[in-house]
């Protein structure tokens, strides 16, 4: 199968997964449940990573400051934004695509191998939504909260290892995160805006994979690597198109 034939299909899912959608009682439960599983049990490692890259970015910043012509706040204005335009949003975002999209895709890959979804299309269940709405719903809508939470540690972690390392002070690094944001602060809206649109894209692209798998275990690890490779050139793609737009 081709690269159009791809899209054609995942288009084709798409309008199914928004179609004949089941009872409220049931969608809710698992909407929170997929929150639950994919969104909040992700962000112990949001955090983790958050928090020593915010100090990486820091650090480095710090390093390369050989011109005098700079002011010293110039380390906590570079590190929020780079935090908020790219590491955040879009950094994550690719970490996340391996990790919930390699889960989502096994999963209902798992479940196409094992004729559990055509179980649920013979009592007359639109299997697409059923599976797809709930996780692709609830990581759009959630995701962006995860993401302001690596934000917050990223800048934490940026403070903290340059007052460990004696390179700035709080008050040098604080006025530097405050610099110019009356004009930058639309940055953040872009940057939760974009995220939403890979959250919509990881979970969308992992269930197409998942759900079009023919055959046994190996191809629903082939699947679950496609999908990985796939929301990860996506999310590049988009990235550039919604800096073009929105940026330039």
């Amino acid at each position: 199968m081709n690269l159009f034939e791809h899209i054609g299909k995942y288009f084709m899912m798409l309008k199914f997964v928004f179609s004949k959608p089941e009872k409220g009682s049931v969608f809710w439960e698992r909407f929170f449940t997929e929150a639950q599983n994919i969104v909040i049990n992700s962000i112990p490692l949001i955090g983790f990573l958050s928090f020593f890259m915010g100090g990486v970015i820091s650090l480095q910043t710090a390093s390369n400051m050989s011109s005098p012509l700079l002011p010293e706040y110039t380390i906590g204005y570079i590190t929020r934004q780079s935090t908020i335009l790219e590491f955040s949003p879009t950094i994550i975002s690719l970490i996340i695509a391996g990790k919930v999209g390699s889960n989502i895709a096994s999963e209902i890959g798992t479940m196409r191998v094992t004729e559990q979804i055509d179980a649920l299309e013979i009592m007359g269940v639109n299997s697409i939504g059923f599976l797809m709405l709930p996780k692709i719903l609830a990581t759009t809508l959630f995701f962006p909260f995860a993401i302001i939470l690596s934000m917050l540690l990223s800048l934490i972690g940026g403070w903290l290892a340059g007052i460990t390392s004696n390179l700035y002070s709080t008050k040098t690094y604080i006025v530097g995160l405050r610099a110019f944001w009356n004009v930058d602060q639309h940055h953040l809206y872009y940057a939760l805006g974009k995220t939403m649109v890979f959250a919509f894209l990881i979970t969308s692209i992992a269930c197409y994979y998942g759900y079009n798998v023919k055959g046994g275990a190996l191809e629903v690890g082939k699947a679950s690597t496609n999908s990985v490779v796939a929301a990860s050139v996506t999310i590049l793609l988009a990235n550039y198109i919604l800096t073009q737009l929105v940026l330039i």
